[in-house]
C-alpha cells in the first residue's frame, strides 16, 4: 500500500523572503513533497497555514498516513482547534514527522508536554550529523555521518522529554552538540523530530537529509486502523463483555459523560 503523506508548511517566508524563495522557488512544502514523490512507496501532497483550516481538515486528516509539519515565523497564528484535530489524529496512530523550527510549534509542545526550548546561533555554520544508531530503519542508507554545509546551530540544552530513540547527535562549527533525529510515541502514532531545515539554507536539497526523510515516513507509517476509542466512553453494565451485577454507589447515571 502507497504511503499518503501531506507536507505541511507555514508558506510564510516561502512567500516573503527573496533567499528563501530563490532556494525554494515552489516553496520547503514543495522540495520535501518532491522529495518524497521520487519513492514509489510514498504519495505526498501539500497544506498550509493560509489555506482555510491551514489545510487540514477532517477529511484531509483521515486520508493522510504520515504528516510532515515545518514552521517557525508563525507558530502562534495556527488555529488551537486544528492543533487538537492533529493531536487527535496522532493518538489514533496517524505519523508525525517534526521539522527544524517546529520544535516550538504548538502541536510539538502538545505532545511532548514540555517547553521544547533550545540553543541557536545563525552563522552558517558546518553542521555534522552523526547516526548513533546504525540500525535504525530511519538512518538506511546513510553513512555514518554526513554533511550539512551551512546551517543553523541549535545546541544542548534541548528540553524534551526522554526520547524513545535518538537516531541522531550534531556536531557544529562552534562546538555545539545537538539530538538531533529523536523519536517518539504518542497513543497509536509515531513521531520523529529532525533538526536541520533551516529556510536560509539549501538544505532540503541535501541528499542525505531527503533520504532521512522518506525513512522516517516509512517509519512514522501505521498500517494499523485509526485508534478511535479516544473519547473515554462510559460503558454500559449490558455492554460488559462478560455478566456482572452492578454493586455499590456511583456518581455518574448510565451512559453519562465522565468529568472532563
Amino acid at each position: 500500500m502507497t504511503i499518503r503523506a501531506t507536507v505541511w508548511g507555514e508558506n510564510v517566508h516561502d512567500r516573503e523572503n527573496e533567499i528563501v524563495q530563490s532556494i525554494y522557488p515552489n516553496g520547503m512544502h514543495g522540495c520535501i513533497a518532491e522529495a518524497l514523490n521520487a519513492d514509489p512507496d510514498i504519495t505526498a501532497t501539500t497544506a498550509t497555514l493560509e489555506q482555510p483550516e491551514h489545510g487540514l481538515t477532517v477529511e484531509k486528516l483521515a486520508e493522510t498516513d504520515v504528516l510532515t509539519w515545518w514552521g517557525h515565523k508563525a507558530h502562534g497564528a495556527v488555529n488551537d482547534a486544528i492543533v487538537e484535530r492533529v493531536a487527535e489524529r496522532v493518538w489514533e496512530g496517524m505519523g508525525l514527522i517534526v521539522l527544524h523550527s517546529g520544535h516550538f510549534s504548538k502541536i510539538f509542545k502538545r505532545l511532548m508536554g514540555t517547553p521544547c526550548s533550545l540553543k541557536w546561533r545563525e552563522a552558517g555554520e558546518k553542521e555534522r550529523v552523526w547516526v548513533i544508531n546504525r540500525n535504525h530503519p530511519i538512518a538506511h542508507g546513510l553513512d555514518e555521518s554526513f554533511i550539512v554545509g551551512e546551517t543553523e546551530m541549535y545546541g544542548e540544552p534541548f528540553l524534551i522529554p526522554e526520547p524513545m530513540e535518538t537516531v541522531f547527535i550534531s556536531w557544529y562549527d562552534g562546538g555545539e552538540v545537538f539530538r538531533s533525529g529523536v523519536t517518539y510515541r504518542r497513543g497509536g502514532g509515531n513521531v520523529f523530530y529532525f533538526s536541520p531545515g533551516h529556510e536560509v539554507y539549501p538544505i532540503y536539497h541535501n541528499e542525505s537529509v531527503q533520504t532521512v526523510l522518506r525513512n522516517a515516513v516509512k517509519w512514522a507509517y501505521n498500517p494499523a486502523p485509526a485508534w478511535k476509542n479516544t473519547d473515554a466512553p462510559n460503558v454500559p453494565i449490558d455492554k460488559a463483555p462478560e455478566p456482572i451485577t452492578e454493586k455499590g454507589p456511583h456518581l455518574h447515571a448510565p451512559g453519562e459523560a465522565g468529568f472532563r
